[in-house]
C-alpha cells in the first residue's frame, strides 16, 4: 500500500471485489432499481419479532448470498469488517458471531460501507489475509425507533428528513491473482470531520454535505485526477438538499462536477415522484451500501461503467448528543473502484 497525499491510500495489488450481495425491504424494492438488488424482503418484520433482529437477518442475509456470489466457502473466510447504526453496532457483531472469524467492528454511520470496504481492502493488500468480508445495514424502523421518534407515533417530518434504507451490502474482497475480473479497488480517501454547526437531525443532507465535498477534494488533490477520469461519482445520502450544496462547494474550489456523471445514491434508489414517504431522498448504513453493491457493481460487471468514485457520507451524531445540544460532525470516506484488469 502506497501513502498519496495525506488522506489517500493507494492499493499497489488492486484487491478484486470477488463478490457481493444487495438485500432490501419491500419499500426499495418497489424502487428503480429492485432488479438490481439480489434479494428483497416483502416485509419490514422479516420473519422476526423485533426489528433489530429483522435489521441483524438483513445483514447475515446479505453475508451469505456475497460469499455464494464469490465462490467463497465460509471457513475460508479470514476477516469480517462490518459495522451499522444501532448502540454498540450490535446488528454487525451479532451477525458476525455466526461466521466465526475476526471481526473488526466499525463506526462511520452512513458512512461505514466504504470505511469497511477500505479496511478491507488494506488488509488484503498488506498480505494480511487473503478474504475479507465489508458489510453494513440499517433498517427504517431500528433508526426511526432510537434516533427520531417511534415508528408507531407517525410525527410530522419536514421537507429536508430522509428516509433510512432497509437494506444490506456485502462484499467480499479477495487478493488479485490476475484471474478476477473485478471490480478492483483502486484507493481509498479517507475524511476529516466536518462540522459547520447545523443541529437539525432532519436535516442530514446539508449537515454532511461539507464532508462530502472536502474528502472529494482531498481526493483530487492527492491523487493529481480530475473529475473526468471517472464515469461516475456518487456520494453517499445527500439527497435533494445536500447535493446542490456540495456540487455548489466544489464549483467554488474550481471543482465544477458534471450534471451526468455526479449523482447520489440517496437519490437513486427511490423513485421521488412516487414514493412520497422517502421525502428527500434515501439514507441510512444501507443507502451506499446496497446502491453500489447491487446497482453500480452490476454496471461495472456489464462494461456500462469502467471507472467510478464512491463517496459515502455519514453523520456522527447520538440521540445524547442531540439531547446535549451538540452539532453535528460530519465525515465522507471515498474509494475508487475499476472494471477491467488495466491499470489505473
Amino acid at each position: 500500500m502506497k501513502q498519496l497525499g495525506s488522506q489517500t491510500w493507494q492499493f499497489t495489488t488492486r484487491p478484486v471485489i470477488l463478490g457481493s450481495s444487495a438485500v432490501v425491504g419491500p419499500e426499495e424494492g418497489e424502487g428503480p432499481l429492485a432488479s438490481d438488488f439480489d434479494f428483497i424482503y416483502d416485509s419490514l418484520e422479516m420473519g422476526e419479532k423485533t426489528w433489530e433482529k429483522a435489521e441483524r437477518a438483513l445483514f447475515m442475509k446479505a453475508s451469505v448470498l456475497a460469499l455464494e456470489d464469490a465462490g467463497i466457502e465460509q471457513d475460508k473466510l479470514e476477516f469480517f469488517v462490518g459495522g451499522d447504526l444501532m448502540n454498540q453496532i450490535i446488528s454487525s457483531s451479532f451477525a458476525a458471531r455466526k461466521m466465526g472469524v475476526p471481526y473488526l467492528g466499525v463506526f462511520g454511520a452512513c458512512s461505514t460501507s466504504m470505511e469497511s470496504l477500505a479496511i478491507a481492502s488494506m488488509i488484503v493488500d498488506s498480505g494480511g489475509g487473503k478474504y475479507a468480508l465489508a458489510g453494513t445495514a440499517s433498517h427504517n424502523c431500528t433508526v426511526e425507533k432510537q434516533f427520531r421518534y417511534p415508528t408507531e407515533y407517525g410525527a410530522q417530518k419536514p421537507p429536508t428528513s430522509q428516509y433510512t434504507v432497509t437494506g444490506s451490502g456485502c462484499a467480499i474482497v479477495g487478493r488479485n491473482d490476475g484471474s478476477g475480473k473485478g471490480p478492483f479497488v483502486v484507493s481509498a480517501t479517507l475524511g476529516r470531520i466536518m462540522d459547520l454547526g447545523l443541529k437539525d437531525p432532519l436535516n442530514m443532507g446539508a449537515a454532511m454535505a461539507p464532508a462530502a465535498a472536502d474528502t472529494i477534494l482531498a481526493h483530487f488533490r492527492d491523487t493529481g485526477l480530475t473529475p473526468g477520469h471517472y464515469d461516475l461519482i456518487v456520494t453517499g445520502d445527500l439527497a435533494t438538499v445536500g447535493l446542490p450544496i456540495a456540487k455548489k462547494l466544489l464549483a467554488d474550489e474550481g471543482v465544477p462536477m458534471e450534471e451526468t456523471t455526479f449523482n447520489d445514491c440517496g437519490l437513486l434508489i427511490y423513485n421521488l415522484d412516487k414514493q412520497k414517504y422517502a421525502i428527500a431522498g434515501g439514507s441510512g448504513c444501507g443507502c451506499s451500501a446496497v446502491v453500489t453493491y447491487g446497482h453500480i457493481l452490476k454496471r461495472m460487471r456489464k462494461g456500462e461503467l469502467k471507472r467510478v468514485l464512491i463517496v459515502a457520507t455519514g453523520a456522527l451524531l447520538s440521540p445524547l448528543s442531540y439531547q446535549q445540544g451538540e452539532s453535528i460532525p460530519c465525515v465522507a470516506h471515498a474509494i475508487a473502484l475499476e472494471s477491467g484488469g488495466e491499470e489505473a
